[in-house]
């Protein structure tokens, strides 16, 4: 159920030339009191949990007006919120680097859940590692964490994209393309990973368990709106931890409202959600910490940028420490 980046041509082309593609006008940071935050979110195991947020009525017990805005296209959530058309979105630590280093200022407040198995290299039966993908079609999206995961997987192999043949297209297509037949092997986050693997007969190959840590899937916003909200968003950490709370001792039922709002079965969204590490209290706190591993954020996220970097795929080292933001997490743990 999900999204994902490196940078990419797509992001700077999105960040530098928005008002050539878009649409619309970005709307002034955080709106009014009364107006709704909106926050964004597409299919990913981890950020179903804000529609049980939405369900149980967390938000209201909270006292917060929050509308949820769906992106069934992950890159359409980050051009939401790069453009101020979102006050937040669901999206990974990696694609919030690229806007980062163009001088949108974002604010990452929250981590939903890392990655653990949840994205992956789905190949043919017959390909064995990823040296024999040399000369295969791969799929993916362009400017997606799940391109960062194949250039990694290549990496750690001695190859660059230019030894496969690499197809651009959304995860979605991606998924149906492998099904179809039509690419060798493509990298996928869940559902269209566990939908791939039943339906086209493959196996992964390589996946976020290869790099635990790698993809931390957090709640980023506009820093205007954190600066102007600020309750607002402690009482959005709130609600999701509450969530969390209910998630654990309600789980049979919340099983089945977060697969119905993914329209897939309680037993595949389970499949889905055990390969995330879903974040509560505690998770949150030591990723905020400074850290010599990729437990901590800012590590993960200076090293990521390194990478996207070195490879040419952005042009500035974005400052992390000044996207993350741990004090509305410190004060829910006060709670």
């Amino acid at each position: 159920m999900k999204r994902k980046l490196t940078l990419l041509l797509a992001m700077l082309i999105l960040v530098t030339g928005v008002l050539s593609g878009c649409g619309g006008s970005s709307k002034e940071a955080g709106g009014s009191a009364d107006d709704p935050v909106t926050i964004a979110l597409s299919p990913w195991p981890g950020w179903f949990l804000w529609y049980l947020v939405e369900e149980k009525g967390f938000f209201e017990k909270h006292g917060v007006n929050v509308k949820l805005e769906w992106f069934p296209v992950y890159s359409d959530s980050l051009q939401a919120l790069a453009t101020g058309k979102v006050d937040a979105n669901s999206q990974t630590l990696s694609d919030t680097l690229a806007p980062a280093s163009k001088g949108i200022e974002l604010s990452a407040v929250l981590v939903n859940d890392n990655s653990n198995g949840g994205d992956a290299i789905v190949s043919k039966t017959d390909i064995n590692s990823i040296g024999e993908l040399k000369g295969k079609t791969v799929a993916t999206e362009l400017g997606t964490v799940d391109h960062l995961l194949l250039l990694t997987a290549l990496d750690e192999n001695g190859m660059k994209e230019s030894d496969v043949n690499f197809v651009n297209m959304t995860v979605n297509d991606a998924g149906l393309a492998f099904i179809s037949g039509k690419t060798d092997a493509s990298v996928l986050w869940e559902p269209f990973q566990t939908k791939a693997v039943k339906e086209g007969k493959g196996k992964v190959l390589f996946s976020s368990k290869d790099t635990p840590g790698l993809i931390p899937d957090l709640l980023v916003f506009r820093k205007g709106v954190v600066e102007k909200r600020p309750d607002d968003v402690q009482k959005i950490v709130d609600a999701w931890f509450d969530a969390l709370a209910y998630f654990k001792d309600h789980h049979e039922e919340a099983i089945e409202i977060m697969a119905k709002k993914a329209e897939t079965t309680p037993e595949d969204f389970k499949l889905g959600l055990d390969s995330v590490k879903i974040f509560g209290i505690e998770d949150n706190l030591k990723a905020f910490e400074k850290a010599d591993d990729y437990t901590s954020l800012e590590y993960t996220g200076n090293k990521t940028a390194e990478f996207l970097k070195n490879l040419d795929m952005i042009s500035e080292l974005p400052d992390v420490s000044g996207i993350l933001e741990p004090k509305f997490v410190q004060k829910a743990s006060e709670r």
